[in-house]
């Protein structure tokens, strides 16, 4: 029989780690409040929960990939939570991109309940945890986390244990940060040398050929240029993880300044409409201040 894996959430993030989870070989019950979710998931060969209790129903991991910590928390220990119905042995392996300090909280709250936690939010866009691509950070007991491994090198092939409980959330700030910094410094790299008449997809190829190489020219060069803004990470979420950065920096005395502009600049794309597209649409925003046509 395969092992179940009781995953509660399944936007952008959370189907794809539902579909490597299938691939594995895993029995996916899955729980989300969008009805379109729940069929797509069926779709992939999941199994539909009507809660998540229902969910946790004889499975040995609960997965959630949720907005905020409160979500979180709710699903795991609200009413019809997944741990109402958790069995013997299980273990929570959260996803999602939350406060460390709130993350360290639920762990210790479930651990005193016998039940452990790692934080394991995931370091990419939908696209590459559909590939396997992207880093996933952990956070927890490093004894629950060899024990919960098989799980997660279904989602990725790089899983880094990064520290105690709390410091994949923090690390995940971390990547965040520089990723996001990365698209923005893309952008206006992007549109500065179009300003000046400049081939984009030459240009382009050249910074991939450059010491200013990024990952984000891969991912994000050509949806810039051509404007395709299908989300694997929307702008908006992003920008709900850029006021937890500034949060956790103040808090940790870390000057985050660039930062700060680029939650003007996010700020600005969710008042413009942009908040549901890729986070790639940061360019659009540039565009604006300067009139530009693409």
């Amino acid at each position: 029989m395969s092992q179940v894996i009781a995953l509660v959430g399944m936007g952008l993030l959370g189907s794809a780690l539902a579909e490597n989870l299938i691939r594995a070989g895993f029995a996916v019950r899955g729980h989300d409040v969008a009805p379109d979710r729940m069929r797509q998931h069926a779709e992939r060969g999941g199994v539909l929960a009507r809660s998540p209790s229902d969910a946790a129903r004889g499975a040995s991991v609960v997965m959630t990939c949720l907005m905020t910590a409160d979500i979180v928390r709710e699903v795991l220990l609200g009413p019809d939570g997944a741990i109402e119905a958790a069995g013997r042995g299980i273990a929570v392996i959260d996803c999602s991109t939350i406060h460390p300090d709130a993350s360290a909280a639920l762990a210790d709250e479930l651990g005193r309940r016998g039940i452990p936690m790692l934080d394991a939010p995931v370091g990419g866009s939908s696209g590459q945890a559909r590939r396997r691509e992207a880093p996933v950070v952990v956070g927890g007991d490093p004894e629950v986390f060899a024990r919960c491994r098989p799980v997660l090198e279904a989602i990725s092939e790089r899983v880094h244990h990064i520290g105690p409980s709390g410091a994949g959330a923090r690390a995940k700030l971390v990547i965040n940060l520089v990723l996001g910094l990365n698209r923005l410094a893309l952008a206006e790299g992007l549109l500065f040398g179009l300003r000046q008449g400049l081939d984009g997809k030459a240009l382009l190829a050249v910074l991939q050929d450059s010491a200013a190489y990024s990952r984000a020219m891969d991912i994000k060069g050509e949806r810039m240029l051509e404007g395709r803004f299908e989300a694997e990470g929307k702008l908006a979420q992003h920008l709900k993880d850029v006021e937890l950065m500034l949060e956790v920096g103040h808090a940790a005395g870390a000057p985050l300044m660039a930062t700060a502009l680029h939650r003007q600049l996010l700020l600005a794309g969710v008042a413009a409409g942009l908040g549901d597209s890729d986070n790639s649409a940061i360019i659009e925003v540039l565009r604006s201040i300067v009139g530009a046509r693409r």
